[in-house]
């Protein structure tokens, strides 16, 4: 239905204000008029949560004008008439959506569950659509007056920000998606994979020799996330695109972030760049796992050690003292709590225990070698290829950032706070080129598919590398990611990192992990210590191997 291929569009193009249940954050504006309802004032405005018999006359209200498709009725019984209308036409116009039947289920409250049952018709031919809900009854903020709290996902639980319905020509054709074995992968035997996969299809689904069908699909606001069908009316002719995933490593990543809410994990392979697994496990649906922009806790270490060797400030075997806490312009940092302080510790000790104070106490580095506030800047950018925004994976993903900071935040950034951002993609792809010495910028489609040059870095000297990845040997056989990854066999290592975020009593956990020629990374969004959410997230996930 994009670029120019048929559909069937009323009414113009919406700007709709829309959410889903488990797709995105709601978004919840008053209208211009004022709750959204009908003008007119009442003798005296109601206030306090709507009554059990309020909640069923404006539900009944709403889903009668619904039914008959009157979409401005329907939308003035909501708080937010403004954003409601245009989804509402939209869903008997150009979705051509009819006969619709809504059965409301037994209300919880203010809340109430239903389910719809209608048809989609286009070009004669038609098929049954069929869905659950539920809306929540509010009290009007400047009317007083019962009103269904308006949230997109009412319509349609998947839709989202941005979003809208449509029927017509698909805008791409369907795709076969093979894993690198061959193994067909879908998003009802893979969820995760469900965001790329569509993703996947609208880039790439002429290149892979389909034929378009009809459907119903939500249309999202960004063309780059392509659309998601619902119903297909007319099957079009799949084409074949192999992916880089692992069908084995991607069942593994599903099922270990099922152990923590708010998880993401990435698996790649060091000595190609290809990603083979990407799992996310949110109430919000976003993918976190490859956009993600969060502070990376003490899993930058590996990127302030790469500094401080590749600018002969310290190494390995030389000293990293770690005292109880350390000041830098006049903040004061410390460790985790129970940390023992030990002057006497070389960077390896420092690394493996994770002592925040030795690398503060380092990040100016000495008289002889000293370090800038664009140091660690260089080192993420020309060595580990992060913060160019010039990756090209096949479908959206941030690159991390690394900004040259002043001031406190200076010693921040060097381990994983202030104002460095990244995602389980980036570190994954760290702890790659840590241990390889060589930048692989990760891609989950052949960049051959379509010709796109993959982001390039200069990488590690190999003695930097061999040191790093020894330190993260270490820590996994003997420092902080030992719990974690005990019971693994073969060649491993790992970083933990415990991100504290503004007003969040519980830090983020983040670990990364290498075991032989895979490297992954997770995050669980205050899971707290790295090594007792994320850590076993990535040990799951690096056992099933690749």
């Amino acid at each position: 239905m994009r670029n120019g291929a048929k559909a069937a569009i009323v009414g113009g193009v919406f700007a709709v204000m829309v959410g889903g249940a488990g797709y995105g954050a709601y978004n919840i504006v008053s209208a211009v008029s004022g709750d959204g309802g009908s003008a007119g004032t009442t003798a005296e405005k109601k206030t306090g949560p709507p009554s059990g018999d309020e909640v069923e006359e404006a539900s009944e209200k709403f889903f009668a004008a619904w039914k008959k498709g009157d979409a401005a009725t329907a939308a003035a019984e909501t708080n937010n008439a403004q954003a409601a209308k245009p989804l509402l036409v939209a869903y008997g116009g150009q979705a051509h959506i009819t006969k619709v039947k809504i059965t409301p289920g037994t209300p919880a409250g203010t809340t109430v569950p239903f389910s719809v049952a209608a048809t989609v018709s286009y070009e004669g031919k038609s098929k049954p659509l069929a869905y659950e809900s539920e809306l929540t009854v509010v009290r009007g903020k400047t009317t007083g007056k019962a009103l269904v709290d308006w949230q997109p996902a009412v319509v349609h639980p998947e839709l989202k920000t941005g979003d809208t319905l449509v029927t017509g020509e698909a805008a791409s054709p369907p795709i076969e998606a093979v894993d690198r074995d061959g193994v067909v992968l879908t998003k009802e035997k893979y969820p995760s994979l469900g965001p790329v996969l569509d993703s996947l299809r609208d880039k790439y689904g002429d290149k892979a020799g389909g034929t378009p069908g009809i459907e119903l699909a939500i249309r999202h606001e960004s063309e780059e996330a392509g659309d998601t069908s619902l119903v297909t009316l007319a099957k079009g002719e799949a084409g074949k695109l192999r992916t880089t995933f692992s069908a084995g490593a991607q069942a593994a990543a599903e099922k270990a972030v099922k152990q923590y809410a708010e998880s993401s994990v990435v698996a790649v392979k060091p000595s190609t760049g290809e990603v083979l697994a990407i799992a996310n496990h949110r109430e919000d649906g976003f993918n976190a796992a490859f956009e993600g922009r969060v502070a990376p806790g003490s899993t930058m270490k590996i990127i302030t050690a790469a500094m401080f060797i590749d600018n002969g400030v310290t190494s390995m075997n030389s000293p990293a003292p770690c005292p109880s806490d350390a000041v830098w312009m006049s903040r004061k940092f410390h460790n985790l709590k129970g940390m023992q302080p030990n002057e006497g510790a070389t960077l390896a000790n420092s690394f493996m225990r994770s002592c925040n104070t030795a690398f503060v106490k380092l990040v100016d580095g000495t008289d002889e070698k000293p370090l800038t506030d664009e140091s660690l800047t260089t080192e993420a950018q020309e060595r580990f290829g992060l913060g160019k925004d010039n990756w090209k994976t096949g479908v959206v993903s941030f690159d991390g950032s690394v900004p040259a900071s002043g001031g406190p935040n200076r010693a921040a950034n060097a381990i994983g706070q202030g104002e460095v951002q990244m995602n389980p993609l980036n570190m994954a792809s760290v702890t790659a080129t840590a241990i390889t010495g060589t930048f692989r910028q990760p891609f989950v489609v052949s960049p051959k598919l379509d010709n796109r040059q993959l982001a390039t870095a200069r990488g590690l000297p190999s003695d930097t590398a061999a040191q790093l990845k020894q330190m993260m040997r270490l820590t996994a056989t003997g420092g902080t990611a030992q719990k974690a990854m005990s019971g693994l066999g073969g060649d491993i290592g790992g970083k933990t990192g415990s991100a504290e975020v503004d007003g969040k009593e519980t830090s983020d956990s983040w670990f990364t992990g290498f075991r032989n020629d895979i490297a992954a990374a997770a995050m669980v969004q205050q899971g707290g210590h790295g090594g007792d959410a994320a850590g076993p997230i990535v040990a799951q996930v690096l056992r099933a191997g690749g």
